[in-house]
């Protein structure tokens, strides 16, 4: 059964299935989780992540949806074989680099905990790149059952083990946050080597002939440009956090409080339907992919334009019911915050519900784009947006009295300009197909190039 490969909904199911237990476990472990470490201890474990995901976003974002739109397309044979050396690579690379900077990273945020810390979890960055590949190369042959079972074990096993491992060194809280790092590197170990069992398992006959290896230059093609679209998030968000609460703190005394609630509880709300959709993007690049690549553009709009349909058919209720019952989320959730808090909640809940819709369309319709073999253009759109949204976030809290309301404003305008920039993309997609797509990937520029020679 989980070697087959799935239609398209039954596909967007599973992966949808898989992604959103992962996040809900993920949600319900921060519960034991601090009150085993207590408030310190979460706070260490939160500084040690912002250099873990920049590193993973590098060597690891871009690999699943890249490599399955190589291999759903039919002119990536083998290509995972030269993602695994590529990203493997980058793997080991980051890893080397987490272990470097774990040092001066304990220096520079006066923890000294940091470093023991970084030390752990570093692993983790290898393995999540290889681990990746796999997901790609599943996901492009139409099979969403190893993303899924690997998403949901991973945290199974970071849950357990973390957990157990909190629990017993309680008693040393440097002791007790490493291991919990600790665990993350062991769930990916062991998911990862479920992945690759699953891979030399279905991969099924290998030809007596030699296959031609693809080259680095069309991986890159695709991985570079989603890789940089996925930095644009955490970087705006930076960006944001910075502007929006040195700004706020001139007409308030708990800045970084209201921000708090704005990016730990607000955007933690809006992101559960969001994860739901999620599977349709991935379930999507095996079904355009093909069309495209054989010169159907307008066969491959028309999926495209089915899977908006459905993100929207599946967000606009999860959207309402958000706005509706924002009170009852917020005491069910957040049950912890004080009233006040949870007034503020409330609020920019309501005001940020319409995301679950524009976000969802944004994930969707990126995935659509480089299916049809633009992946650059959702580069540009996530870019422009991001830049939006900072800029627009220090324009409302600066000259309006709407203070952090001002910041969840800001995210609407963000995700609405980038839903309508990728819409007028795959309007006004007219590529012919396969050849064009080759001579595209001269758009990576001399480093691809570089890397062919080196391979």
């Amino acid at each position: 059964m989980f070697s087959q490969k799935q239609s398209f909904i039954k596909g967007a199911i599973i992966i949808s299935l898989g992604g959103f237990i992962s996040k809900l476990l993920g949600a319900l472990y921060r519960v034991p989780l601090t009150a085993f470490l207590g408030g310190e201890g979460m706070g260490i474990y939160q500084m040690v992540y912002p250099l873990y995901c920049i590193l993973l976003t590098v060597s690891a974002s871009g690999i699943p949806t890249g490599i399955a739109r190589l291999i759903s397309s039919g002119s990536g044979r083998g290509a995972e074989k030269q993602a695994f050396r590529l990203y493997g690579a980058i793997g080991i690379i980051g890893t080397l680099v987490m272990y470097m900077l774990a040092a001066p990273l304990a220096s520079v945020q006066g923890e000294g905990a940091i470093r023991f810390c970084c030390v752990m979890l570093c692993p983790s960055v290898f393995f999540v790149s290889v681990l990746s590949v796999v997901r790609g190369y599943f996901q492009g042959r139409g099979n969403m059952y190893p993303t899924a079972v690997t998403e949901v074990s991973e945290q199974l096993i970071k849950v357990a083990l973390g957990c157990a491992l909190a629990y017993a060194f309680r008693d040393n809280l440097e002791l007790a946050v490493a291991s919990t790092l600790l665990a993350v590197t062991v769930s990916e170990i062991i998911s990862t080597a479920i992945a690759l069992l699953w891979y030399f398992k279905k991969r099924g006959v290998q030809p007596l002939y030699r296959i031609a290896p693809v080259k680095f230059s069309s991986i890159v093609k695709y991985t570079i440009p989603l890789t940089l679209t996925a930095i644009a998030l955490p970087v705006s968000q930076l960006l944001e956090s910075i502007v929006a609460v040195r700004l706020m703190r001139d007409i308030t005394d708990n800045a970084t409080a209201l921000y708090g609630i704005f990016s730990g509880c607000a955007v933690t709300i809006i992101n559960l339907p969001v994860s739901v959709t999620y599977g349709l993007a991935a379930a999507s690049v095996p079904q355009i992919s093909p069309l495209a690549e054989k010169g159907d553009i307008q066969g491959a709009k028309q999926k495209a334009y089915k899977s908006l349909l459905i993100t929207f058919a599946i967000s606009a209720p999860a959207a309402i019911a958000l706005f509706a019952f924002a009170p009852l989320a917020v005491r069910l959730i957040f049950s912890s915050l004080e009233q006040q808090e949870k007034a503020v909640l409330i609020n920019l809940v309501r005001i940020m519900a319409v995301n679950a819709v524009t976000l969802s369309l944004v994930q969707t319709s990126s995935a659509c784009l480089t299916s049809l073999g633009s992946p650059i253009k959702s580069t540009v759109t996530q870019w422009v947006s991001a830049m939006l949204r900072v800029i627009l976030t220090a324009v409302l809290i600066k000259f309006t009295s709407l203070s952090i309301s001002g910041a969840a404003i800001s995210a609407n305008c963000c995700y609405l300009v980038a839903a309508m920039i990728n819409f007028w993309y795959i309007i006004r997609e007219k590529r012919t197909g396969g050849r064009r797509n080759e001579n595209n990937a001269d758009r990576i520029g001399n480093a691809g190039r570089r890397l062919d020679e080196a391979g």
